[in-house]
């Protein structure tokens, strides 16, 4: 099982990335890999270097019940040192895995923008924005065909005009560990309201800081755990 709250499993057929935004700063992704490297994993040898395990390819085919899967939780499946064809085999796997929902999150949604085909049925397509500069991911994502496109606002760090018509998931939190940027109220506040008005499910994921347990994940008294239905 998962420690990240809005899915079940993970699955890494590539790891490693490079950093592209504000976001990145203070990546968790990078710090866990350099921790698994120092360790001695065999899959992280090249640390955070991008790496595809083409022995990790049909990792999902194992995994009998049903299941949401969050894919490349250690990388960016459309990071440029990825194979397209890599990326086209991973594809393959999600479709003839129906029975398990996949969830993809990435900052390089061009590759969404170039891609003629429809993606799987059961693929859900996400982008990161972490604050206004970076909305044209969100424009980049509305364009993908994909049956559920949701948007990350993850780790927040501004104040986000953003309108949500077309998107059918936000999860939205601050960040976490060492060196955490803060999350105001006042930002998060807006685009909940707007997934309120909009019938949009909203998954507050955290308050973050340099201990997120401690600050939780209430948002005006309550948890906001929203999902989309699983079709």
């Amino acid at each position: 099982m998962s420690k990240i709250e809005w899915t079940e499993k993970t699955w890494n057929p590539v790891t490693g990335c490079t950093k592209i935004s504000e976001g990145c700063k203070n990546c968790y992704a990078e710090r866990m890999a350099k921790r698994l490297k120092a360790m001695g994993l065999k899959k992280y040898r090249n640390g955070f270097n991008v790496t595809m395990h083409t022995e990790s390819l049909c990792d999902p085919f194992k995994w009998k019940k049903p299941c949401m899967i969050f894919v490349c939780s250690m990388g960016d499946i459309f990071h440029q040192d990825v194979k397209n064809g890599f990326v086209l085999e991973m594809f393959n796997v999600m479709k003839d895995c129906p029975q398990h929902t996949f969830q993809i999150l990435t900052k390089r949604p061009v590759w969404l923008w170039c891609y003629d085909g429809e993606l799987p049925v059961n693929v859900w397509v996400g982008v990161t924005v972490e604050n206004q500069q970076k909305f044209n991911r969100v424009l980049l994502l509305k364009r993908a065909k994909a049956t559920k496109k949701f948007v990350s606002i993850e780790p927040m760090l501004g104040p986000i005009n953003i309108n949500l018509t077309g998107i059918d998931w936000v999860i939205l939190g601050g960040e976490s560990g060492p060196g955490a940027r803060p999350i105001k109220i006042e930002w998060i506040r807006p685009i909940r309201d707007q997934c309120i008005d909009k019938g949009i499910p909203f998954f507050f994921k955290q308050w973050g800081g340099i201990n997120k347990k401690k600050s939780g994940r209430l948002l005006d008294g309550r948890e906001w755990n929203e999902m989309p239905r699983v079709e």
